[in-house]
């Protein structure tokens, strides 16, 4: 039932770490994920804080999604707004948008601390163009469900017979899982391609452990279950795949041209920077890695 394990590999944003999960050498996208950080957790003392300066995304929406902690988004299009844990931002870049994820002044001062998940869903070829766009969503528009010991959270698309209120562009579920020690859970049949990423504690599939930091993708068709070991934080993942991608820095397309393209852009300066927050912003990658012969699938 399990097609390949993946371990997640610390990559440093600027003053604070992930763990980046995709895209992985042998497995680049999971139905329409092209990208998946694992943000902490971790402790910020008084004086720290996110600063993620103002860069651009095409192509793609990025989901933010916390269990802990809060986090000040501003783009191009003027949206400012900060998301706390049970909320989502879910940004569409299409043909192009500029944003920075920051950390507000009071809690800055205060010191906090910060888990979540940022996920990058490729576009449709026939959406990647799309006029740029911002939705946040509070617990109203997502479903939550409970039954012995499993607590879950429908963050995007449709599982397990709910749908969020959450625009989306292709077949897909993402799921929040809280699962105390005991408890098994299965995934959604419905999507062809399917995940599971451990965000803290530990469970066993089919006889095997898997803890914090490891995702585990799943055959298509098989029927997994998940029981957790000790109370356990997952996000469940996947949907029907959309084709390759070319992945670039922050930019996604079906097209290297059109990454060439934006890359031209923003190092001329043709994006638009967010209102308030346009004194800095993180350059082109002056010495990028040779972009890849094929488009990542």
């Amino acid at each position: 039932m399990i097609e390949l394990v993946i371990d997640s590999h610390r990559k440093d944003l600027g003053g604070f770490e992930v763990g980046r999960v995709l895209p992985f050498a042998k497995k680049r996208m999971v139905g329409p994920f092209v990208f998946l950080d694992h943000i902490g957790p971790a402790q910020f003392a008084s004086g720290q804080g996110i600063d993620v300066r103002p860069h651009p995304h095409i192509g793609l929406s990025t989901v933010t999604y916390l269990f802990d902690g809060q986090i000040f988004h501003q783009d191009s299009l003027g949206y400012e707004q900060a998301i706390r844990p049970g909320e989502v931002n879910w940004m569409t870049a299409g043909r192009g948008i500029v944003h920075s994820e920051r950390t507000e002044l009071p809690l800055r001062q205060s010191g906090q601390s910060m888990h979540g998940m940022q996920a990058w869903v490729a576009l449709p070829v026939e959406n990647e163009e799309d006029e740029p766009a911002f939705f946040h969503h509070g617990p109203e528009d997502l479903p939550t469900y409970e039954y012995g010991g499993l607590w879950g959270r429908l963050i995007a698309g449709s599982a397990y017979g709910a749908s969020a209120n959450v625009k989306t562009h292709s077949p897909m579920f993402y799921v929040h899982w809280e699962m105390q020690p005991g408890v098994t859970g299965g995934l959604p049949s419905e999507h062809k391609e399917r995940a599971a990423f451990v965000a803290r504690g530990k469970v066993d599939v089919e006889g095997q452990t898997f803890g914090q930091g490891q995702m585990i993708v799943f055959t298509p068709g098989s029927d997994p279950r998940i029981t957790a070991l000790q109370a356990s934080t997952l996000v469940l993942l996947g949907g029907e795949p959309i084709g390759p991608r070319f992945i670039w820095w922050n930019l996604v397309s079906h097209s290297m041209d059109r990454i060439e393209q934006a890359k031209d852009d923003w190092k001329a300066g043709r994006f638009p920077l967010p209102p308030h927050d346009n004194q800095e912003f993180i350059p082109l990658p002056e010495t990028p890695a040779p972009p890849p012969a094929e488009p990542l699938s």
